[in-house]
C-alpha cells in the first residue's frame, strides 16, 4: 500500500481516525507526510453499468481477462485458424487433384468397357456441383441463422464432411465397373452434400475470425492457400510413388479426412484459450451494449444489413474480382498450357503439376504470409492493383495455351517457359497477398459488433468470385479458337 503506517490507541483524535485496525484493536493511521491510500483506477468512475459495478453476471475469470488482457501465446489461435483455412478448401482441392482417378480410371472406357461422356464432362459437372451449393449456403448463412450459433454450424458442417469423405473412400475401394452411370451420379450427389456443409462451415469460420484482430482473418486465407500447396505436393508425390490412380485417390481422401478431424478437435479447444475467450467476451459485450441501447430506446434489435454492405462494399468488390480473375485462369487455363521447349528443366510428365498447381499454390501461400505482416495499399487504393490483375487474362491466353478438343487460331505470343513461369509466380503472389488484405479490410471497415457479419459477407463474395471465375473459364477456349 502507498505510504507508511504507525499504531495509535483507540482514543486518537478525529483527524487520525481510520477504519483500519490490527489484530489487537489498535487503529492504524498514516504517518504525517505520507501519501493517502488511493484506488487506481476508480472502479465506480469507469462508467460501467450498475450490474457490472456490483459484479452481477461477471465471473472471476471474466474480470481477470479484462484486467489482464492476454496475448496469443505461441500463436496458438493463429495456427488453429490457419488449420481451419486448410480445412475449408480441402474438399475442393482434393476432388480437383483426383482428376486422374475419376477421368482416367473410374469413368474410363478401359475400366468400364463403355463409351460415355461421363469422363469428358466430369470436371464441368464437378465445378457446378461444388460451387452452386457452396454459393447458395454462404449467402443463406448470413441472413438465416442456420442451426443456431457459430459453434453448432461449424461442428455440424465438419461432421457432415467427414461422413462424406468416409463414404468416398469406401466408394473408391468398391468395384464400380458395371455401373459407371450410378457411380457418376452418386459422386455428384456426394459433392453437392459435401459443399453444402462446407459452405456453412466456411462462412462460419470467417465470421469467427472476424471477432479477433485483423491478422486472424488473414490466417484463414493463409490456410486456404496452404491447403492448395499441401494438395499439390501430395499430387506430385503420388505421381512418383503411388502405383495407380485409385491408390493415390484413397490417399487424398484419407488425408482430407484427418485434416477435417483435426479441425473438429481444435475448434472445441479454442474456448480453453484465454486469448480467444477474451476477444469473445469483448465481442459479446459490444453486442450486449448495442442491445441495451436499443431496448432503452424501445427499438427491436435487427441487423442493419444494408448499412454493413454499404460500408464494406469496396472490399467485397475487391474480394470478388481477385477470386474471379484467379479462377478464370486457375486451374482450367494454366493446366492446358503446354511446354514450349523440349529441353526445359521440368519434364513433360510433371509439367502441369509443377508449373500450374505447385507454382500457384506455393506463391499464393507466400503472398498470404506477407499480408499477415504488411498491409499496403490502404483500403481506399487497394482496388487499383486488383483491377490491374485483369491483365493476367490476356497474358495467359498469349502463352502456349492448347485447350483439349479445340484448335487454336490465336497466335502464341509468349512462347517461352521461363516467361510463363514468371507470369505464373506473380499471379500467385498477387492473389495470395491481395485476397488476404481485402478480407482483412472487410471486417475492419465496420463497427466491431458487426464484424462477424461483415466477415460472412466477405466469405460469400469470395465464393461468388470463385463461381463467376469458373463460368468465365469456359469462355477461354472459345476466345483462342
Amino acid at each position: 500500500m502507498a505510504g507508511s503506517y504507525t499504531k495509535k490507541e483507540i482514543g486518537a483524535g478525529p483527524e487520525e481516525q481510520t477504519l483500519l485496525k490490527d489484530s489487537n484493536g489498535t487503529r492504524v493511521v498514516p504517518v504525517k507526510g505520507s501519501e493517502p491510500v488511493r484506488l487506481s483506477p476508480g472502479w465506480e468512475g469507469t462508467g460501467r453499468p450498475d450490474d457490472e459495478l456490483n459484479f452481477k453476471g461477471v465471473t472471476m475469470d471474466q474480470a481477470d481477462l479484462e484486467i489482464n488482457p492476454p496475448h496469443d501465446r505461441l500463436n496458438l489461435v493463429f495456427s488453429i485458424l490457419v488449420l481451419h483455412g486448410i480445412g475449408i478448401l480441402m474438399p475442393w482441392n482434393m476432388f480437383i487433384t483426383a482428376k486422374d482417378y475419376f477421368v482416367s480410371y473410374k469413368l474410363s472406357k478401359e475400366y468400364t468397357d463403355i463409351e460415355s461422356n461421363y469422363a469428358k464432362y466430369f470436371l464441368s459437372y464437378l465445378g457446378f456441383a461444388s460451387q452452386i451449393p457452396n454459393l447458395l449456403f454462404n449467402w443463406l448463412n448470413i441472413f438465416i441463422q442456420l442451426s443456431g450459433n457459430l459453434t453448432t454450424r461449424i461442428a455440424w458442417g465438419i461432421f457432415v464432411q467427414v461422413l462424406v469423405f468416409v463414404f468416398t473412400v469406401i466408394l473408391a475401394m468398391t468395384d464400380s465397373s458395371e455401373w459407371p452411370g450410378i457411380f457418376f451420379w452418386i459422386t455428384m450427389i456426394s459433392v453437392i452434400i459435401l459443399n453444402t456443409a462446407n459452405g456453412i462451415y466456411q462462412n462460419s469460420v470467417f465470421g469467427m475470425a472476424a471477432k479477433l484482430p485483423i491478422r486472424y482473418t488473414g490466417a484463414v486465407i493463409l490456410g486456404s492457400n496452404i491447403s492448395g500447396t499441401f494438395t499439390a505436393i501430395i499430387n506430385l508425390l503420388s505421381q512418383i510413388m503411388a502405383p495407380n490412380a485409385r491408390t493415390a485417390a484413397i490417399y487424398y481422401f484419407i488425408t482430407a479426412l484427418f485434416i477435417l478431424l483435426a479441425c473438429f478437435d481444435t475448434y472445441f479447444a479454442l474456448p480453453l484459450n484465454r486469448f480467444y475467450r477474451y476477444h469473445e467476451l469483448v465481442h459479446q459485450k459490444e453486442t450486449n451494449k448495442r442491445q441495451l441501447e436499443n431496448s432503452t430506446r424501445g427499438k427491436k434489435e435487427s441487423l442493419p444489413y444494408w448499412k454493413i454492405v454499404s460500408q464494406c462494399f469496396p472490399q467485397l468488390f475487391n474480394t470478388f474480382i481477385v477470386f474471379c480473375v484467379t479462377l478464370t485462369l486457375f486451374p482450367s487455363v494454366q493446366s492446358d498450357i503446354k511446354r514450349s521447349y523440349e529441353d526445359f528443366t521440368v519434364p513433360s510428365d510433371y509439367y502441369i503439376s509443377v508449373m500450374c498447381f505447385l507454382t500457384f499454390n506455393v506463391t499464393a501461400m507466400i503472398g498470404s504470409s506477407i499480408a499477415s505482416a504488411v498491409q499496403w495499399p490502404s483500403e481506399k487504393y487497394l482496388v487499383i492493383p486488383i483491377i490491374l490483375r485483369v491483365l493476367y487474362i490476356p497474358l495467359f491466353l498469349f502463352c502456349n495455351y492448347q485447350p483439349a478438343g479445340t484448335s487454336r487460331y490465336l497466335p502464341v505470343y509468349i512462347d517461352n517457359d521461363w516467361v510463363y513461369l514468371v507470369i505464373g509466380i506473380t499471379m500467385g503472389l498477387s492473389h495470395g497477398y491481395l485476397s488476404s488484405i481485402a478480407m482483412m479490410y472487410c471486417s475492419r471497415t465496420i463497427e466491431p459488433q458487426y464484424a462477424s457479419i461483415a466477415g460472412m459477407f466477405g466469405a460469400a463474395s469470395l465464393v461468388t468470385g470463385i463461381f463467376t471465375g469458373i463460368l468465365f473459364s469456359f469462355v477461354m477456349p472459345i476466345i483462342v479458337s
